[in-house]
């Protein structure tokens, strides 16, 4: 069979199909008119079972915060994250434990996130999972991720439990703990570090500025970040000064959520975009109800087939 039979007979299959397809779509239709008494029903049925089904206490939501990583490596929490995941392998005592296994939280998941601007700083949650490792355009960071577990409406009310027993649970893993002492030892002498070359740079700015002579300014060049006194170019550093106190802002800010090996930048937030929407679960349950009323009208059609079979 060369690549053109091939073709054909995959082209033929999926004719075969829409065809067998829409000869079952046309006899549920007929079956729908000639027993409306007994699909009906059914249907009415399923709607009520959808409506109970998305009353606001049982509706499910999402929970997502921003984790930094103070020293784990991603791998490395991946690892212990998925306990979570799985159910498994978390002692009954823990509190995180307890909550799922009372099933007011479920569906624990992490995704990374992107930096598509090149500036440290978190652009985009991957919630598609199409990021690579290697694409250089939307970096994946290395040191932070997007946590999300999931609520019904009548536990939303247990999100401060859930991230306060999660963080501890998190918190409490000897290898994590053992990354944190390292990286938060190494991160306060890189703040001391910035500190000092900033104090440095304003006082080798001093420096050239004082030391200018007694000429008089005559012109400024904006935004160069150098000025002319008389015959003599003197340089302000004001360029290099705004990178060191920018870097140095973000080496303080890491150092004022260090407070253990996994952080969170704010609080686990509540989606209000529920996982399913109502329209939608009513429309499946209506699908459902309406292939099941057509099944039990079918068995009612040809009951007197059936009933001689089991006869035999």
């Amino acid at each position: 069979m060369n690549f053109w039979d091939l073709c054909v007979a995959i082209a033929r299959a999926i004719g075969r199909a829409c065809v067998a397809a829409w000869e079952v779509i046309a006899r549920m239709i007929r079956l729908t008119w000639r027993y409306w008494w007994t699909v009906v029903p059914v249907v009415a049925l399923a709607i009520a079972a959808a409506v109970y089904h998305t009353r606001p206490d049982n509706i499910c939501f999402r929970v997502n915060a921003i984790a930094f990583l103070n020293g784990p490596s991603i791998q490395q929490f991946e690892q212990k994250y998925a306990a979570l995941q799985t159910g498994s392998l978390i002692d009954g005592n823990e509190r995180i434990a307890q909550l799922l296994n009372n099933r007011k939280v479920e569906a624990f998941t992490s995704y990374r996130v992107v930096d598509c601007l090149h500036d440290g700083t978190a652009d985009m949650i991957d919630f598609k999972r199409k990021s690579s490792p290697t694409d250089t355009l939307r970096l994946q960071m290395d040191d932070r991720l997007c946590l999300q577990f999931r609520l019904r409406g009548y536990c939303l009310g247990t999100v401060a439990e859930v991230e306060n027993a999660l963080l501890n649970w998190l918190n409490a893993d000897e290898a994590m703990q053992q990354s944190y002492a390292v990286y938060l030892e190494n991160l306060k002498e890189q703040v001391a570090f910035d500190h000092k070359q900033a104090v440095k740079l304003d006082s080798l700015t001093s420096a050239y500025y004082y030391n200018a002579g007694t000429t008089s300014l005559t012109s400024d060049v904006n935004g160069s970040g150098v000025n002319f006194y008389g015959d003599r170019k003197i340089r302000l550093f004001l360029n290099e000064i705004y990178r060191q106190h920018k870097h140095m802002q973000l080496s303080d800010y890491r150092l004022q959520l260090a407070t253990a090996p996994v952080t969170l930048e704010n609080h686990f937030t509540v989606d209000p975009k529920p996982v399913h929407s109502r329209s939608q679960i009513v429309l499946i349950f209506c699908l459902l109800g309406w292939i099941a009323g057509c099944v039990l009208a079918q068995i009612i059609d040809k009951r007197k087939a059936i009933y001689a079979w089991l006869k035999q």
